[in-house]
């Protein structure tokens, strides 16, 4: 929803502005929706594709991230390694067992090792981590986009990059059934080269480096 509500909605604004005779139902939500079930003519997919019936446009990838405030960071130190997070209290928005652990990918392994942490807050949005992080509570672990305007204001800062997972793929995705009519397929030329210029920009820097 954070990335529908930051990408999704301007560029639906920008379309309708654009292309007056043409009307759109946008749903925002964080689980997959069945594109023929909810009669949806397209989505926008974070995460791998398994649905081989689907068609996708590749466009961009976001990044799982660890940051905290420079305060924070400050206070208790920057974690060298994951089995450092143990020893700091982190927020977490995943209410389940697995917020209790955070994969990493260790530099030219192939597979994920979990890292226990200690979570000293659960909350159940994105945006709940972020202003708990923000306010000096813990580390957190978030997606690349969701964190950007944080970082990019000095806010947070990335932590353990070098431990970072495979980036997740983003796509437009739409159904394969037939030739795909004329309002979706201008919907799709129309939001793809925007989206992938947005997410290009939401490149994680530090102050002093942002343009």
């Amino acid at each position: 929803m954070v990335f529908g509500r930051l990408h999704v909605l301007p560029l639906v604004t920008q379309f309708l502005t654009r292309y007056s005779e043409i009307n759109i139902r946008l749903v925002l939500s964080d689980r997959n929706a069945d594109l023929i079930d909810e009669h949806l003519d397209m989505a926008i997919r974070i995460g791998a594709l398994s649905d081989s019936s689907m068609i996708a446009t590749r466009i961009g990838a976001v990044r799982h991230v660890i940051c905290a405030s420079p305060s924070f960071l400050a206070c208790y130190g920057v974690p060298g390694t994951p089995s450092a997070l143990a020893e700091l209290p982190c927020v977490s928005h995943e209410l389940t067992a697995r917020g209790t652990a955070w994969p990493f990918r260790e530099p030219g392994a192939k597979v994920d090792t979990m890292a226990p942490v200690r979570v000293r807050r659960a909350v159940t949005t994105a945006e709940a981590a972020i202003d708990a992080a923000v306010a000096g509570i813990g580390v957190t672990r978030l997606l690349s986009y969701q964190v950007a305007e944080a970082v990019a204001r000095g806010a947070l800062r990335i932590v353990l990059e070098r431990y970072e997972r495979e980036p997740i793929p983003v796509s437009i995705l739409h159904a394969g059934l037939g030739m795909l009519p004329l309002k979706v397929r201008t919907f799709r030329d129309f939001a793809a080269p925007r989206l992938r210029a947005a997410l290009g920009e939401a490149k994680l820097k530090p102050p002093s480096q942002a343009s």
